[in-house]
């Protein structure tokens, strides 16, 4: 037992490792299901149409739009969604709540998915590689992403008409702005209301002065990169920018 606990100790707690990527976690059944992401394998099957995915809870996400059923709805703006835990993150748009803290700085996130962008800041871990062209990320969303761009693979179809996309944001944004004119997601500081939820995070930063658009050469910070895009023609040579 003693030899037991020394080995798990010395995999950091995290005994279970991907022999693909190096990804570890405490649970096999997880890696089980990391795995899918290298073998491609979705054993959960649409009984209405071809889709299948590599969850189960992906595939009751799915079922939802056969069914059109919404009953999770925001008392704030009125924002409809098939999924409990989406009206949750929803609501923090609202609240202001920021649940995720990094144990390095004093950086917090909204969504966990964000805080792991964050702490790849940190330790510059990317365990998630892609097997077609080496792409490596530190979110497995963003590999399932990028994938789609080896697969040509649409999944997000319009239930009105014959759109389909890569990415659920593109799906939203189509049918907000072709259909619905639906704006779920909305500022508490001044009512802007927008169609893509990634649109939010960039105009908060009017109210926040945040500007993460650094340029190298001259020390200039904007909130966005089109507003740095704009600095640069000012410059009489190409300049590297980060942000």
């Amino acid at each position: 037992m003693e030899g037991h606990n020394a080995n798990f100790n010395n995999a950091g707690d995290k005994p279970y490792m991907c022999g693909e990527c190096g990804y570890r976690t405490v649970k096999k059944d997880t890696l089980s299901r990391h795995m899918r992401i290298h073998t491609g394998e979705k054993p959960y099957k649409c009984d209405q149409c071809d889709y299948s995915a590599a969850r189960k809870s992906s595939l009751n996400r799915h079922l939802a739009k056969h069914t059109g059923e919404k009953p999770f709805m925001c008392g704030e703006c009125g924002y409809r969604t098939d999924d409990k835990t989406k009206l949750s993150k929803h609501m923090r748009t609202h609240t202001g709540e920021k649940p995720y803290k990094c144990d390095r700085c004093g950086y917090s996130a909204a969504q966990k998915a964000n805080l792991v962008s964050h702490q790849a800041t940190h330790t510059g871990e990317k365990p998630y590689m892609c097997g077609e062209c080496g792409y490596r990320t530190a979110q497995r969303s963003n590999l399932s992403r990028h994938m789609r761009t080896h697969t040509e693979e649409k999944p997000y179809k319009c239930d009105q008409c014959d759109y389909s996309a890569s990415q659920k944001a593109n799906l939203d944004y189509h049918i907000a702005t072709k259909h619905t004119g639906e704006k779920p997601y909305m500022c508490g500081e001044c009512g802007y209301r927008t169609a893509m939820r990634s649109d939010l995070p960039k105009h908060m930063r009017i109210h926040t002065k945040v500007k993460p658009c650094k340029l190298d050469q001259c020390g200039i910070s904007t909130a966005c990169k089109p507003s740095l895009d704009q600095h640069l023609a000012t410059h009489t040579r190409d300049i590297t920018y980060k942000c």
